[in-house]
């Protein structure tokens, strides 16, 4: 009896093998990973990490497997079938797969839109073709190649704790100067032979090409030129993936690389390096528009890896960092560091020079200017940094200053060596008679590089002029005398370092309706400094602006981290990032107003606006745009960015209509 109802009794059904899938769907209620049966043809290849193809809602989609797991058959929820593995190479490995969903959840944003960041198109014939042979690293190269943490006081205990394997989070205050005490590539590329011989990964992430390829020149003296990678899309998507599946594969231990150089597949990432985090393209211009300093930070508290934050200047997050003990600078004490600068100083700045030069205070090349480029052309070259490219960036009436504006459509005029004509339709204008006070001659208050390099070529007939803007931005000049004109993040490197340099028109960049403007300002005057010889080999740098001006001081006192406190201090006064969380949510009114209605925030949280802004030019006609600003305190900023992203779930999922963008910590117009 007892057998026949063991035999009646029923069987539970064998668990199945199942791939839990992230499918590329960037809408936000589907942000989670989906389960499909891995049939038995693909139970080899079906490992986490590969690409695969599933079905998904009719159709056949994109995904990357996350895990493998197995579960008991429900009758009720049959799933769907694995429907084809596209490789089976693991792109997407746990490590940095964690680190994605860190920072979706950090930036409201979805996984699927991170995949597409993090791991480059497939290449199918560089994924099958042979690989390289590549040599280890010879640590005798590292040895024999000049050293910069040798110069300061904690850069070689630094260098010490990562040989040894730990994992120390520091930030390197690098001394602005064409010195070896200023060579940040080279400091970067030890770095990184430090980490590598301790068997472990190093990533180094750079804003720009033209860093890169000074980077790149460095890690090649340092560490060989098959120990390391270099990965950014200016590469072509065959060596791009080549390099990715190098770092993914174990070949190397270094990558180096722009922006999305963070999410590199290094294994067992042992440091992670930013250098100039303030650089505005370190931003991902995409959503959910992750910033680098922020994506390794987390991937560092993620695998445990060190993190360096390395600059000439110090943003305001690097110092919250330092304030808060998270990272340690590493820095040359006060006096040293204006040692090693060149000297800085400000035109106009004492009632001596005013007696000399009464009008220098007004005149845009005071005759101070002049003196120090004459004498620095005795020495080598001279760089003048002006804010803008152009000729003649705007023009405005002699008599009241009015702007000038095009009588066809309403846009800025500015002039070029053959007239004037708009900036928007390019229609000439001629005959102009101000609409204001009836007066018909208009004067250049903004003048541009081009008409800078027209202006010095007759002061110095016999000087080669050198421009380097727009779309003309040279690598580097030599060392013979010339005059170097540049915008800011154009000056080619000198070299031997520039005799001299003259900042020109500074009210500009401090005068931008920017939150940051004297941030980046100092930033960008702080890059130039580091171009220039240091003092004691009589390198010089001026500037013509306001002596009043707190960015100019710092920088007459080579004073980064004081600047970077106080304004943390004013942050933390006006309660601005990062002394808090700020959301940004932006979207037509009406949409605005509905995503308000069901926001649900932590108690202390604080709802600006929605301000809503009529559409400029084209625009007009459309819907205005409204944002809505969110702000709470640190400790509560993830349960607000889970109510933001709640939120935006579920209009997704109800597909109400009008667009919303949301950006966490964003950048502040005033």
């Amino acid at each position: 009896m007892t057998d026949s109802l063991l035999t009646l009794a029923p069987r539970e059904a064998p668990e199945v093998e199942v791939a839990r899938v992230c499918v590329d769907m960037p809408l936000p209620h589907l942000d989670r990973l989906f389960d499909y049966v891995v049939p038995a043809e693909l139970g080899e290849s079906a490992q986490p990490g590969v690409r695969v193809r599933v079905r998904f809602a009719g159709r056949l989609r994109d995904g990357f497997v996350i895990e493998r797991t197995q579960l008991a058959p429900d009758p009720s929820r049959p799933l769907a079938p694995l429907e084809k593995v596209v490789s089976p190479e693991p792109v997407l490995t746990a490590e940095v797969a964690r680190t994605l969903r860190r920072v979706a959840d950090h930036f409201a944003g979805s996984l699927c839109d991170l995949t597409r960041l993090a791991v480059p198109p497939r290449h199918a014939a560089t994924e099958k073709a042979k690989p390289p042979e590549r040599p280890p690293i010879d640590p005798a190269l590292a040895e024999a190649a000049p050293n910069p943490w040798t110069d300061y006081p904690a850069g070689e205990s630094f260098l010490q704790a990562l040989r040894a394997g730990r994992s120390p989070r520091a930030l390197w205050q690098v001394a602005p100067a064409a010195a070896r005490v200023g060579d940040w590539p080279l400091g970067l590329a030890q770095a990184a032979a430090a980490t590598a011989a301790s068997g472990r990964g190093c990533v180094i992430v750079v804003p720009d090409t033209r860093d890169l390829a000074r980077l790149e020149a460095a890690c090649e003296q340092v560490l060989g030129r098959h120990a390391f990678v270099t990965l950014h899309a200016d590469t072509g998507p065959a060596a791009r993936y080549r390099a990715f599946l190098a770092a993914l594969r174990g070949q190397v231990k270094v990558v180096i690389g722009t922006r999305a150089a963070a999410y590199a597949p290094v294994p067992d990432p042992g440091l992670l390096i930013c250098f100039d985090d303030g650089d505005d393209l370190h931003q991902e211009p995409r959503a959910p528009y992750p910033h680098v300093r922020e994506v390794l930070a987390l991937r560092a508290a993620e695998s445990g890896a060190g993190l360096l934050l390395a600059g000439f200047a110090r943003s305001c997050e690097a110092e919250h960092l330092v304030r808060t003990h998270w990272l340690t600078p590493i820095e040359l004490p006060a006096r040293e560091q204006r040692r090693h600068a060149p000297g800085v100083r400000i035109a106009a700045a004492t009632d001596f020079e005013l007696e000399r030069d009464p009008l220098a205070r007004a005149v845009r090349v005071p005759h101070e200017a002049f003196e120090a480029i004459r004498a620095g052309l005795a020495a080598g070259p001279v760089l003048i940094q002006v804010p803008r490219t152009g000729y003649v960036v705007t023009v405005s009436c002699v008599e009241c200053a009015a702007a000038v504006r095009c009588t066809n459509c309403g846009g800025p005029v500015g002039a070029t060596r053959d007239g004037a004509a708009c900036r928007w339709c390019a229609t000439p204008v001629t005959d102009w008679v101000c609409p204001e006070c009836g007066a018909d001659h208009w004067r250049a208050p903004v003048i541009g590089a081009e008409r800078t390099a027209e202006e010095f070529g007759r002061a110095f007939p016999n000087t080669a002029i050198v421009q380097s803007h727009g779309e003309h931005i040279l690598a580097e000049v030599d060392d013979r005398p010339a005059l170097v004109i540049a915008t800011p993040g154009a000056e080619p490197v000198a070299a031997g370092g520039y005799a001299a340099a003259i900042l020109l028109d500074t009210p500009l960049l401090l005068g931008r309706a920017d939150l940051r403007a004297a941030e980046e300002a100092l930033r960008r005057w702080l890059n130039l400094t580091a171009l220039v010889r240091p003092g004691a080999d009589g390198g010089t740098v001026l500037a013509v602006g306001p002596t009043s001006s707190r960015a100019l001081q710092a920088l007459v006192r080579c004073d980064p981290a004081g600047f970077a406190a106080r304004e943390l201090a004013e942050r933390f006064e006006a309660h601005l990032p990062p002394a808090v969380k700020l959301v940004s949510v932006e979207g037509g009114a009406e949409a605005v107003d509905a995503f308000a209605e069901h926001l649900e925030l932590p108690p202390v949280s604080e709802v600006l606006g929605p301000l809503v802004r009529p559409g400029t030019g084209a625009a007009e006609a459309t819907e205005p745009l409204a944002q809505l600003i969110l702000r709470a305190p640190l400790h509560d900023g993830a349960a607000l960015v889970h109510g933001v992203r709640a939120v935006v779930s579920v209009r997704s999922a109800r597909k109400e209509p009008g667009a919303l963008r949301v950006r966490v910590n964003p950048e502040l117009v005033l």
